[in-house]
């Protein structure tokens, strides 16, 4: 089969079905302008009568002319009253001709409140079918992973449903409840250590500690660890550092800790519970030790690499993972969301900051906004296909679904890397919307981000890293000024860093924010000194407490880069334990107009 393109040096594909796999992504995106065409066309005929077409005066068409001098670019905003007509019962064919099978629920975390994304039964096949893509590609740069296992922190949330009747939840929890999850066929690559119950165990605590039981049990046979984002990794490590004991506790007397009552667990996890002191001696003497640096590969020692999200804001927690995995590889697998899936890595043994998303024409039907930050309006003649984007530029993501979302605006900005074949390839950049706000500046994740990395090197001689950051436009003080929570994780304690150094990293900051920021600092006196409070360590895993007994999801969970609702950074100023302002104005000159 002609899977040339997709092969890595390390060899052909590991087996038929990963050679079928292969041919699949080198035919999508060989013709991928034919395939969006296609798919364009099918979304529009099986639509046309829908209520939202009709509005709009299609008329049956199914061409690309039609569609785009007819049908408007929109905003969730504007969908959301169509959307809450379903959401309250409304069966009619409103935006899809196919029945609405359930609600996508966003995080909440990414961009206010939380938005009911309509689905149909079919999307399900097409997640399932990305999902299948993702290990034939892996096993060309990984030899082996049918040799062992992969311990996968995966989470769902309780449901709730919608004044109609219709399920509302969380994309994962939708598809790790599907039969798609439930009842898969085995496959030698793709073998978890933990079970299905434990997985769908509604309860966080019981499901993370069955999860780590069963993870830590099968130390030696786990080749890959993951999670959906990087910081669900992280709370996992740290679950582990809470937990040891009684983990152990289990591990030696074959016995399951009381506080995991789920009747499911309890029975799945009787038959994996054995008696095995060893184990349990070598849990207690590595986890007792005060320095868990490398923890990752000291417990699971044929570990390879690391599946977890470390794109965009989550490239925040690059050193950490370092820290605990030794400098392990970081897998970047897919990219997906809400409203529909995107695509996937075709390098996934890339660097993090090389992490590219080929984009799978079957998916939806893909449009792309050219990004100026400048403009002040938006119109869709601007849109660009999937084949036309341009190297190197940016541009904001427009999809078409078969669900019925017709030109939606996914607020993600990306950046064209490159073409696999005539695929386009994207980095992740930010989410669209500005963070920070004092005046007439406007600070954005990416360059909130930036700073934040920049003021850590000043860290560096002292063996500290900043393990989670979010902010905070404090307009109480006249002037007003930019807040930065930062919890510190210190390899020695006997360096934590002191006010001075602390002192620098605002400066460092500062130095590192737009020019209108600065201006605003030393021209204007708009804006106040930059202030770091650092707060207590696990103040963040509070936050995400906090966050998912308000419904969050735990695997869609993102920290927020700027917080400004009250119980949030009423939480935040309980735990801080000291505060930091710059004490020297940022560099700025005026700019030379030509």
């Amino acid at each position: 089969m002609a899977v040339d393109a997709l092969c890595s040096p390390l060899g052909p594909p590991a087996c038929e079905k990963d050679a079928k796999a292969l041919q699949f992504i080198e035919e999508m995106t060989r013709s991928a302008d034919a395939v969006q065409e296609s798919v364009l066309a099918e979304i529009l005929s099986r639509n046309a009568q829908t209520e939202y077409l009709r509005m709009y005066n299609l008329d049956g068409a199914t061409d690309r002319e039609s569609f785009k001098s007819k049908i408007p670019m929109v905003t969730y905003e504007d969908l959301q009253p169509i959307i809450q007509r379903i959401a309250n019962g409304d069966r009619s064919p409103i935006l899809s001709s196919h029945p609405i099978s359930e609600f996508l629920t966003s995080s909440g975390t990414s961009a206010g409140e939380r938005k009911l994304m309509p689905t149909i039964q079919e999307e399900l096949d097409r997640r399932q079918l990305l999902y299948s893509l993702l290990m034939p590609v892996m096993n060309l740069y990984m030899p082996g992973l049918d040799k062992g296992k992969g311990l996968y922190f995966l989470f769902v949330k309780s449901e709730t449903k919608t004044p109609g009747g219709l399920m509302a939840r969380p994309v994962l929890t939708s598809y790790y409840k599907s039969n798609h999850f439930k009842t898969r066929a085995f496959d030698p690559y793709n073998v978890y250590t933990s079970p299905n119950e434990a997985i769908l165990c509604p309860d966080s605590f019981q499901s993370m500690y069955s999860q780590m039981l069963c993870g830590l049990y099968e130390r030696k046979q786990v080749l890959r660890l993951g999670a959906i984002f990087a910081s669900g990794l992280l709370r996992a490590i740290r679950f582990l550092q809470l937990n040891w004991r009684e983990l152990a506790h289990d591990i030696r007397t074959g016995t399951l800790n009381s506080k995991i009552s789920d009747s499911d667990i309890r029975g799945c996890m009787a038959r994996v519970l054995r008696s095995d002191p060893e184990l349990a001696n070598f849990i207690e003497f590595e986890c007792s030790k005060e320095n868990w640096e490398r923890i990752i590969t000291r417990i699971w020692p044929n570990t390879k690499y690391l599946e977890v999200i470390v794109t965009g804001a989550m490239s925040q927690y690059i050193p950490t993972l370092d820290y605990y995995s030794g400098g392990l590889p970081k897998v970047c697998t897919m990219y997906a969301s809400s409203e529909c899936y995107f695509g996937l890595n075709l390098n996934p043994m890339c660097k993090p900051s090389e992490v590219s998303y080929t984009i799978m024409p079957n998916m939806a039907y893909f449009e792309f906004l050219p990004h100026d930050p400048n403009s002040l309006t938006v119109t869709s003649d601007k849109l660009v296909d999937l084949v036309n984007v341009e190297v190197g530029k940016e541009y904001e993501l427009v999809i078409t679904t078969y669900a019925g979302l017709c030109r939606y605006r996914v607020g993600d900005i990306l950046r064209v890397t490159g073409f696999h074949n005539s695929a386009p390839q994207f980095s992740f950049i930010r989410r669209k919307n500005v963070l920070l706000s004092i005046d007439s500046d406007k600070t954005d994740e990416a360059e909130l981000q930036s700073a934040v990395d920049n003021a850590s090197v000043v860290l560096n001689e002292f063996n500290t890293t900043v393990v989670e950051y979010t902010s905070y436009a404090d307009t109480k003080t006249i002037p007003g000024h930019y807040v930065i929570y930062w919890e510190l994780l210190s390899k020695d304690s006997s360096k934590f860093p002191t006010q001075d150094v602390l002192e620098k990293c605002c400066l460092a900051m500062e130095e590192s924010l737009n020019s209108v920021y600065r201006q605003g600092r030393v021209e204007c006196n708009s804006i106040g000194p930059l202030e770091i409070r650092v707060v207590k360590n696990g103040t963040f895993e509070e936050l995400m407490d906090y966050a998912i007994s308000r419904g969050a999801s735990i695997n869609q969970y993102k920290v927020p880069r700027c917080v400004n609702y009250t119980p949030i950074t009423e939480l935040l100023d309980s735990r801080v334990v000291s505060s930091h302002f710059s004490q020297r104005l940022p560099h700025w000159t005026p700019e030379r107009r030509r």
